[in-house]
């Protein structure tokens, strides 16, 4: 009898023999140490892989990432995926569940449980039952993704004359409902959406529950923007929203070339619903060439981001701080800069967002971390000033199972002291997993470095959150400088923050300080220091030691 295959996607070799060692007597086991390598053994055995177990927190490609891609394969799509993470939290469960994940485990790992979550998906997939089952989406009664595929397939071809639109609608701050009011809550909201979803776009399209909270419609072209017309008027009145602060927006795709497939074109309406996701007043976006223009850049630098990185195209600038009392510079921020041999200077507002999204800054940030110690190890060894340089650890850096380890190695791979290598973690992340990012950092600070939360007054901040973490310096974002500076002195919070701050016992770093007015006016407040164009722009790592060269020659000190 031949033996069913099992793949297990793990990077803990003690996990993966684990997990082994518990399915091996009954399946035939494959590995893969990361998502990459997990894609590359499906490429060649996805006809004989009757179930993947997936660990959600890996390095090179994580497990979000790998389902993200697999999704996009109807064949690979249809294999059960248990995901487990290191975590057992609530939080980690739905969005592997919103990835596109069947089912999940916690650790630890119960043999007998899951064998038999093992045995029942695969015999669940095996069944003709299965494949009813499987076009209707259980909570809502839609179609599920890839029959709706099918149906809209069959549709476009027995209709070559008619013109169609995709529709893709997604809930703006159903996370935040959920986490608020508890999944069953955030269940009745999905299911009431999609009532209200069927009402309105009639017997006549086809639709699909396609992810999470995210909906897609196949509708005749005229009728797609009659719908789209009562939706702006709904919206003016307030009546598109399903709950108080939960509103829809629309992605729109009009199939105008049906050479691509439907995978793409609901692609399409899904990229450009994202284009609108929390921009305040704007609900509607529809895909057009300029948004076709954008992907086609995006698709560019992404074919040739690994290549730019191997051939050196990225490279490290410094970006000076200085302490307001006395205009010393006393360290820097690392930042990452592109120079393309044929694109030129790369603006990094372009390609680091994009690298956020595809996962490639771990890379990126791992090349940063790697050039900055090394330069810190150059400074250490020439014996002269010695300065803190500031690194990036993004939201997809900070969810590594092995972060701590990682930067555990990087200090005792180039002998240096931790403290002068400080980690900005951005504010955004702190509320997507505060109590995993408290976790990380306070491991970090244990062993020495310094934890920057950066771009403070963004958006998310939570003053209440703020003291929980675990912190030393508060960094506040430059736009948020800007809009209190513009404010009377008696309306700015401004001062209230970094007085609050300082009881913290925190320093206070204020970035894209650029005229002498707004130093004036945070030396007043008792900022502690400043970046910014006003006193150096970020620069070659050559043009920082120059300028540390002069100041060190100024105040007598010895040159690096």
């Amino acid at each position: 009898m031949i033996q069913k295959q099992i793949l297990i996607v793990e990077d803990n070799e003690l996990n993966r023999a684990m997990l082994s060692k518990i399915l091996s007597d009954n399946y035939k086991i494959l590995e893969a140490e990361n998502g990459q390598d997990a894609l590359n053994i499906l490429k060649k055995n996805n006809d004989a892989v009757h179930l993947i177990f997936l660990n959600v927190s890996m390095t090179v490609m994580d497990g979000y990432t790998f389902l993200d891609k697999v999704k996009e394969d109807a064949e690979l799509s249809l294999i059960p995926v248990i995901a487990t993470t290191d975590g057992d939290s609530e939080t980690d469960e739905v969005t592997a569940l919103a990835h596109g994940a069947t089912d999940f485990v916690s650790k630890p790992y119960r043999p007998q449980v899951i064998l038999h979550r093992v045995a029942s998906l695969i015999k669940f997939r095996e069944t003709a039952a299965m494949v009813n089952q499987f076009r209707y989406d259980r909570l809502t009664g839609l179609y599920t993704r890839e029959f709706f595929y099918q149906k809209v397939r069959e549709r476009l071809r027995a209709n070559p004359e008619k013109k169609y639109t995709i529709v893709c609608s997604n809930f703006e701050n159903f996370k935040w409902y959920n986490d608020t009011f508890g999944r069953e809550a955030g269940n009745r909201l999905l299911v009431e959406g999609a009532r209200i979803l069927q009402e309105r776009v009639g017997e006549d399209a086809i639709c699909c529950r396609y992810r999470a909270d995210r909906f897609v419609c196949l509708l005749e072209r005229e009728e797609e923007r009659r719908e789209r017309e009562l939706f702006i008027e709904r919206r003016q009145s307030k009546g598109s929203e399903l709950k108080e602060n939960i509103s829809v927006k629309l992605g729109i795709y009009e199939i105008n070339d049906r050479t691509i497939s439907v995978e793409q074109m609901c692609d399409r309406a899904h990229w450009v619903v994202d284009r609108v996701k929390g921009i305040y007043n704007q609900y509607i976006a529809v895909y057009d060439d300029i948004f076709r223009e954008v992907l086609m850049r995006e698709k560019a630098i992404a074919d040739v981001m690994e290549t730019a990185l191997e051939e050196g195209q990225f490279t490290v600038y410094l970006q000076p701080k200085y302490r307001l009392h006395d205009n010393r510079m006393v360290g820097a921020e690392a930042l990452v800069r592109w120079i393309h041999p044929e694109w030129g200077f790369m603006s990094p507002g372009e390609f680091i967002p994009l690298f956020e999204k595809n996962g490639f800054i771990q890379s990126l940030d791992r090349f940063v971390w790697e050039s900055v110690c090394d330069k810190l190890r150059e400074w250490k060894e020439e014996g002269g000033l010695l300065l803190p340089v500031s690194v990036n650890v993004s939201r997809a850096d900070i969810f590594q199972a092995h972060l701590v380890e990682i930067f555990r190695e990087l200090i005792k791979k180039y002998d240096i002291d931790p403290q002068y290598l400080h980690l900005e973690i951005t504010e955004s992340a702190y509320t997507e997993n505060a109590d995993q990012i408290i976790n990380t950092a306070d491991q970090l600070r244990e062993l020495g470095f310094l934890i920057e939360m950066d771009d403070f007054g963004s958006g998310y901040s939570s003053l209440n959150m703020l003291s929980q973490m675990s912190l030393d310096v508060l960094k506040l974002d430059m736009q948020f400088i800007h809009n209190e500076m513009i404010k009377p002195l008696e309306k700015s919070i401004l001062n209230d923050i970094i007085s609050m701050a300082h009881r913290m016992n925190l320093v206070v770093v204020a970035e894209g300080i650029e005229t002498r007015e707004q130093v004036k006016r945070l030396k007043s407040l008792g900022c502690d220091y400043a970046q910014g164009y006003f006193f150096a722009k970020p620069m070659p790592i050559t043009e920082f030691e120059e300028l540390l060269k002069i100041q060190c020659k100024q105040d007598g000190l010895p040159q690096p």
